[in-house]
C-alpha cells in the first residue's frame, strides 16, 4: 500500500514538474490492438517536438472510450466503432466524441504452425466460434492436426472490452449471435498469438501487427466454394480482405491546440509510414523510405 501511495504521488510529481517545465501532456488510452503503434507514434513525436509528451496506455477499446466519457483522457485508440449506448451516456456527462479514422487492420485468424489447415470460410468460423456452432473438431475442416490428440478445438477469443472482440462477433458471429462458452479469453493481442503459438489444438484471432513466423495465418473466404483472401496490408487497404477495419482515434468534439498538431502529424505521410512499419495499412497508399 505504501508503495502504491509513493508511486502515485511520484507520478502527480512528474506531471507537475513537466507541467512547470512547458511540456504539453497528451492523455491517450485504449485498444491493445493500436498500442504498440500509438507507443512508437509517440516515440517519434516526442523525438520531433520535445514539448510535448504522449502517455500511452492500453486495457482495450472500452477501457479508453470509457476514460474519454468520464473526461480522463484526450485521445481514446479504439479498433472498433463507439457504440450508441456510450455515444448516449458520453452527452449525458457534456463529452462529444469525435472520431478520427487513423488507419486500417487486416483482423487474422492464428492456427499453430503444424496445422495443416490452409484456408477457413467466415461460415465456418462462426460455426467455430459462434454461440451452439457446429464445428468443434479439426476433423470437421478436413485436416488432422498433428500433436492435437483429440482434435478438438481450443477456441483463443478476447476478453469483452476488447474492439477487436466486438469487431469479430459483429463480422464473423453476427450481431445477434453470442460466443460459445469455454474460450479461453485474452487480455492482449500479443497473448492470443502467444498461446496459439503454445498450442497445437488452438485456434485465435488478433490484429495483423502481432502476428509472427511462429504461427500460421490463414486464407479467408467468405464461404467455402469461394476464392480466399489472404491478409495484409494492401489487401486491408484494397478492402479484400474480407475481415479489415478501420482503426480509431477519438477526441472530445475537434481537436484543438496540442491534441490537434499531433492528429495532424499521425494523419501525415510520416505517421502514417510509421503505422505502415508496424504491420498497419495506411489511409491512403504513402511513400515510405
Amino acid at each position: 500500500m505504501k508503495q502504491k501511495l509513493l508511486t502515485t504521488c511520484l507520478a502527480i510529481l512528474a506531471i507537475g514538474t513537466a507541467a512547470h517545465a512547458g511540456t504539453t501532456v497528451i492523455q491517450n488510452k485504449g485498444s491493445d490492438t493500436l498500442v504498440n503503434v500509438a507507443q512508437s507514434w509517440a516515440e517519434a513525436y516526442r523525438a520531433k517536438n520535445g514539448s510535448v509528451v504522449v502517455a500511452i496506455s492500453g486495457g482495450g477499446s472500452g477501457t479508453g472510450l470509457a476514460a474519454l466519457i468520464n473526461g480522463t483522457v484526450d485521445i481514446a485508440n479504439s479498433s472498433r466503432t463507439i457504440s450508441r449506448k456510450e455515444v448516449e451516456e458520453a452527452t449525458r456527462k457534456g463529452i462529444k466524441p469525435k472520431e478520427h479514422i487513423v488507419g486500417f487492420d487486416a483482423l487474422a485468424v492464428f492456427v499453430h504452425k503444424n496445422n495443416p489447415l490452409e484456408k477457413v470460410a467466415l461460415t465456418d468460423l462462426a460455426e467455430v466460434y459462434g454461440e451452439d456452432g457446429a464445428i468443434e473438431s479439426w476433423k470437421q475442416l478436413g485436416v488432422d492436426v498433428p500433436g492435437c490428440k483429440n482434435q478438438t478445438m481450443v477456441l483463443v477469443s478476447r476478453q469483452n472490452n476488447s474492439g477487436t472482440y466486438a469487431y469479430f462477433r459483429e463480422a464473423v458471429l453476427g450481431e445477434r449471435r453470442d460466443y460459445k462458452l469455454g474460450t479461453h479469453d485474452m487480455h492482449g493481442s500479443k497473448d492470443v498469438v502467444d498461446l496459439v503459438e503454445k498450442t497445437p489444438c488452438a485456434v485465435g484471432y488478433s490484429g495483423l501487427a502481432y502476428a509472427t513466423d511462429r504461427v500460421k495465418m490463414l486464407c479467408i473466404a467468405k464461404k467455402g466454394e469461394e476464392s480466399c483472401v489472404r491478409p495484409g496490408v494492401e489487401t486491408a487497404l484494397d478492402g479484400s480482405y474480407p475481415i479489415a477495419r478501420p482503426l480509431f482515434m477519438y477526441t472530445n468534439g475537434e481537436p484543438v491546440g496540442a491534441t490537434k498538431a499531433y492528429l495532424d502529424w499521425i494523419l501525415s505521410d510520416e505517421g502514417q509510414c510509421i503505422l505502415s512499419r508496424r504491420g498497419y495499412a495506411p489511409i491512403r497508399h504513402v511513400t515510405c523510405k
